[in-house]
């Protein structure tokens, strides 16, 4: 009734239609003064510069009821297979349909990964025979595909079968996609039935399953699992245990969840041998683990990898950002408070900011607030210096400037209580760690002490299996992850695939496997990231969260200085560099001092073996009008050895030293020559990762006289163990009771020539068209020949008469340079020395010590298509004892 009323008191009153203008008249004025005072103001255009967006992303939720359950221990009390038989080796046999099926390409980078030792094998259509299996010892078999096992031949089968009992070897099979649906079918020769191409969800892990370790069995892993083509289990013999589960809704109603077995287990109670049967390759994440642990349990322990995984999280360019994604006071108290929550996933966890002070209060309002927030809880995170101006790093080539930036940067720390004292830094653009700036590692230890740094460049942006660290001039270099999120990758929406790709990478997906895989974990984020809608506070927590549910792995953290100690001890091998080419990475050359040319490197090298005749082929080179050979050394005169000594830690701005950098070599061909190469185990794998692309020249000769050669050069220069001992009494030392200088003395000597050897070593890492092999005989009776072939070999037009630049000299015994006013130059008197004959004991001793290595020299000489076996070689194998 009040209702009523009023309405009929208002529809009483007259309508003003006056009233009603001057009031939209009033409210038109107030609005174009608000715009025009208020709205183009500076401080309104300042707050509306940026438009809040925060979209506060919740973390992968808690975890999902289920029995805790410490990780299995795989190890037996004692070591081995009980049976009187030694343990089998850590190293497992990867079988693979061929080298480019997808499931063995995930399977051996799986095991990259985690550093486990496999030998990968081809079986084709059918395996091949394996007689040879006892010398393998290995812990593990592996089939790619199961089916070939199962239709293994009797004999091959029971051979098999045999070994895996005597020695303990379990077997991994994973069945391959079936082409159509089968229901029920009884796996050959085993009380075990299939299921085929079925489409599953909702995975579950059996709690009470001795082969969990890694994975942790949680409640329902809800969703649809990856492919259409799975294959499921069933089983009526107690020796079968399932370890995974599925479901497919099709065999019952959508409430109920019948499990299906993805993975078995066979605990060898059918016929003695223990199994893990795999119905899918490793799309599904959970089966990636599961594969880990079931290589742990089968090896007995021997093939396991560490649950403990250290996490270091950098936030890059404090203070440095542009105005408009810098962060705001309630992003830094986020910041605060998710540190917070990780630590109780993540013990002794803080965030490690990287700071300059050079860009400290350049935002807007809430920006600089922000700042002043980070500095009010300077003690909550831990701190590394930057540079004090982010140039570029082509020119950090003044020690006197870089030392001013650094010096700048931290009377910044100091002025505003920030720690100095981590000894860890990033370089901008990678600078300083690849391509290595000396000049940044000097400074860097004067100013600031750094013993640790770290780079995903190494020596170039690599999968993660990949990356490696290293130690230059005292510093650490760790290997750094990737995490999905750049400097631009602000918003959810902008992210590449949006929020489904970044929670695939989080829930299982590529940042999930970074850390299971990776013992010490080193990620970078942008300051960027943090602010907006903080989307590393959302991928880290939820990572870490989604780790500590389905996983057993220990996350822990630790201070930079403390990762460096742990990684190397972990991978000793990896404290030597293995520097790569500036030149064939645009990211690379664009950063490298504008210093240096890539025509510097050289385009050959003369790799030995020593006492063949590369000083003469060097000299020769060296009168070539389009080649440059490198400078001579102080210490080992026209040789630089850098590639298999010290010398290589020095680093490559001390190798292209050595080459000429003025204009008029642009257009020449450079080459080095160090005859130490050709016989250094490390020199191949070191020269490939540098010169992917050199061409290499070897000089052989007879090993017997290289040997001899060899020999009386350490004697004329006074070596102590060859004034001692003669020829015969070196080469016939014994390698187990004969002095140790003895031992190396012979070792020296001889190994050399066991040119197959070492050439297919070469090849391992070369294409053989980047071989050229020179007889030395014919280099040293008929230059013009050979050195008329090798331009051929590298292809040099117009070619140079040499004949008209050569001549042999009577008196040296050997061709020399002609000079212009008709003389001859020809090598010091420490060439071509004559020394007295090799004793015949000794030469016969040598050319049966040699027999072997020479008649596969004549094979691999026919294998690379090379048209003539030297006269040498002919004679040294036409030798007989009798």
């Amino acid at each position: 009734m009040t209702a009523l009323k009023n309405h009929r008191r208002m529809a009483g009153r007259p309508f003003s239609v006056k009233r009603c203008v001057a009031a939209l008249m009033v409210l038109g004025f107030l609005s174009i003064f608000y715009y025009t005072h208020y709205l183009s103001s500076p401080i309104a255009s300042l707050l509306m510069r940026r438009e809040r967006k925060i979209v506060r992303m919740r973390p992968y939720g808690m975890c999902p009821h289920f029995q805790s359950r410490p990780p299995a221990d795989h190890r037996p009390p004692h070591q081995g297979s009980g049976n009187g038989h030694p343990r089998t080796d850590p190293k497992l046999l990867l079988l693979v349909e061929t080298a480019y099926s997808r499931l063995g390409r995930e399977l051996a980078e799986t095991l990259v990964h985690n550093r486990l030792r496999y030998k990968m094998e081809v079986v084709g259509k059918s395996l091949p025979a394996l007689t040879n299996l006892d010398k393998g010892r290995y812990s593990v078999i592996v089939f790619e595909n199961y089916y070939r096992y199962l239709n293994m031949d009797k004999w091959n089968r029971e051979l098999l079968d045999k070994y895996c009992r005597e020695y303990g070897v379990g077997v991994l099979g994973f069945f391959p996609p079936a082409d159509r649906h089968v229901v029920g079918v009884q796996i050959k020769g085993f009380p075990l039935y299939m299921h085929t191409k079925l489409s599953l969800r909702d995975a579950m892990l059996n709690s009470a399953s001795p082969v969990l370790r890694v994975a942790r069995a949680g409640g329902v892993y809800q969703g649809p699992l990856p492919g259409d083509d799975w294959s499921v289990f069933s089983a009526n013999h107690t020796t079968y245990e399932p370890v995974a589960w599925g479901s497919n809704n099709s065999f019952g109603t959508p409430d109920e969840y019948i499990p299906l077995a993805t993975v078995m287990q066979d605990h060898g109670m059918y016929d003695g041998i223990s199994r893990m049967l795999f119905g899918s390759g490793l799309k599904f994440w959970l089966h990636r683990l599961l594969f880990l642990d079931s290589l742990s349990y089968l090896s007995k322990g021997l093939l396991s990898i560490s649950l403990e995984r250290q996490v270091l999280v950098d936030i890059d360019d404090i203070f440095v950002g542009e105005t408009g994604i810098r962060m705001w006071k309630e992003d830094v108290h986020d910041l605060v408070k998710t540190q917070e929550r990780i630590q109780k996933l993540v013990p002794g966890f803080k965030f490690n900011l990287g700071f300059s002070g050079k860009y400290f209060h350049r935002g807007t309002w809430e920006e600089n607030e922000g700042d002043d927030t980070i500095l009010e809880h300077v003690d909550k995170f831990n701190w590394f210096c930057h540079m004090w101006n982010h140039m570029q790093p082509h020119l950090y080539n003044n020690e006197t400037h870089l030392e001013y930036e650094m010096t700048l940067n931290k009377a910044f720390a100091e002025a505003h209580g920030i720690p100095t004292n981590s000894s860890y830094s990033v370089a901008p653009h990678h600078s300083g760690v690849y391509p290595v700036h000396e000049l940044l590692y000097t400074v860097w230890k004067k100013v600031w002490n750094i013993k640790v740094t770290s780079t995903e460049e190494y020596p170039h942006l690599r999968p993660a299996r990949l990356r490696r660290g290293f130690v230059h001039r005292g510093i650490k270099v760790l290997p750094r992850q990737t995490c999905g999120l750049f400097t631009h990758t602000i918003y959810v929406d902008r992210y590449p695939g949006g929020r489904k790709k970044l929670d695939e990478s989080i829930m299982g997906g590529e940042l999930f496997q970074t850390i299971v895989y990776n013992p010490i974990n080193v990620f970078m984020s942008h300051m960027s990231n943090y602010g907006s809608d903080r989307l590393a506070l959302y991928t880290f927590e939820s990572v870490f969260q989604f780790i500590r549910c389905w996983t057993n792995l220990k996350l822990v953290s630790s201070g930079p200085l403390q990762l460096a100690e742990k990684y190397f001890k972990l991978y000793p091998e990896e404290i030597d560099p293995m520097w790569g080419n500036p030149c064939l990475d645009q990211r690379h050359l664009k950063i490298w001092s504008y210093k240096k040319s890539c025509q510097r490197l050289p385009k050959f090298l003369v790799i030995g073996p020593q006492k063949t005749g590369t000083t003469a082929l060097y000299t020769f080179l060296s009168m070539h009008p389009n080649i440059s050979a490198n400078a001579p050394s102080k210490e080992t005169f026209e040789e630089i050895q850098f590639f298999n000594g010290r010398n290589y830690y020095k680093g490559l701005d001390w190798y292209m030293d050595f080459f000429p950098s003025n204009d008029s070599v642009d257009n020449k061909i450079v080459f080095e020559k160090s005859a130490t190469y050709f016989d250094a185990d490390i020199v191949p794998k070191r020269v490939q990762a540098l010169l992917p692309n050199v061409k290499l020249v070897t000089i052989l000769i007879s090993p017997a006289k290289r040997a001899y050669s060899w020999y009386q050069h350490a004697k004329a220069h006074g070596d102590p163990t060859t004034l001692k001992y003669s020829f015969y009494q070196v080469i016939t030392a014994n390698e187990s009771v004969a002095p140790k200088p003895l031992r190396d003395l012979r070792n020296r000597c001889l190994n050399p020539g066991k040119y197959a050897l070492h050439i297919e070593h070469w090849l391992d890492y070369f294409n053989h068209n980047n071989l050229h092999i020179i007889d030395g005989d014919q280099l040293k009776s008929n230059p013009v020949d050979v050195l008329d072939q090798f331009q051929k070999f590298l292809k040099i037009t117009p070619m140079f008469d040499y004949s008209s630049h050569i001549r042999y000299d009577v008196k040296k015994g050997f061709f020399c340079k002609v000079l212009e006013g008709g003389g001859n130059k020809c090598l010091g008197k420490g060439k071509g020395r004559q020394y007295a004959t090799m004793d015949a004991e000794s030469y016969k001793y040598l050319r049966e010590y040699y027999m072997p290595y020479n008649t596969a020299l004549v094979k691999l000489l026919r294998k690379l298509e090379h048209t003539t076996i030297p006269q040498w070689l002919k004679d040294d194998l036409s030798y007989s004892s009798t």
